[in-house]
């Protein structure tokens, strides 16, 4: 079955942009939608983020709240919580625990997602879901359902449980950030739109783990993030 049309999962950070960039290049526009999820995170941020994004490149953007089945979660990034977000390196976080997710993992969130994903890509005949899993946020199981393991299974299942007619599509789950990052420059993805930082401030905080590995990024890259000052294509 050829795809026809694709739903991107749109946070509005680095990895689902670039996402969305990906699929507009291979369908066009006219033949992408992008879906913001709320999953009762502590600020709006990102939800802001993926609209700017979805606006600049003129596809509509729907919405899905999920919060209330994350209200009994205790994960950090979630507005009932009183966890403080950890400000280090997701390497550091892991050396520290026992082998578990991050306390910023939250519960099957990309589980859940991808499964109202599927419902709601079919009711669009959508052929495919693009979503931005990448190795960096698997490894050492800080996000268990990054992996390539996991995004096998999941295709495998909304593959047969939609009758063959949808897949998932993860075009980074087995590469790093950088080749993320590597792959927007090349497609001049507007990273001066995008927000990654697990606090909701006027800027990024540079401390917490998602904002260290998106200043690596960049700098691994050879070019400075828009977000901090720097100016990607001219």
């Amino acid at each position: 079955m050829e795809d026809k049309k694709a739903l991107v999962l749109l946070s509005g950070g680095i990895d689902s942009s670039t996402c969305l960039s990906l699929a507009i290049n291979k369908f066009g526009n006219d033949n992408v939608y992008a879906l913001s999820m709320s999953y009762g995170q502590k600020h709006e941020k990102e939800k802001e983020s993926a609209k700017a994004v979805a606006d600049y490149y003129k596809v509509p953007l729907y919405s899905l709240d999920l919060a209330k089945i994350f209200q009994y979660s205790n994960c950090s990034l979630l507005t009932q919580s009183d966890e403080e977000i950890p400000h280090e390196s997701y390497d550091e976080q892991i050396k520290k625990g026992d082998g578990g997710p991050v306390s910023t993992y939250v519960p099957f969130r990309n589980g859940l997602f991808l499964s109202a994903a599927a419902s709601f890509a079919l009711s669009l005949d959508c052929n495919v879901i693009y979503y931005g899993a990448h190795a960096d946020d698997a490894a050492g199981n800080a996000y268990p359902d990054c992996s390539k393991a996991f995004n096998d299974a999941m295709n495998t299942a909304i593959y047969e449980g939609s009758g063959k007619m949808l897949r998932i599509e993860a075009p980074f789950v087995g590469k790093n950030k950088a080749d993320v990052v590597k792959c927007g420059l090349e497609n001049k993805v507007p990273y001066h739109l995008t927000w990654s930082c697990y606090e909701g401030g006027d800027k990024p905080c540079m401390k917490c783990g998602t904002c260290i590995d998106r200043m690596k990024a960049f700098e691994a890259n050879g070019v400075c993030d828009p977000l901090i000052g720097g100016n990607l294509y001219g």
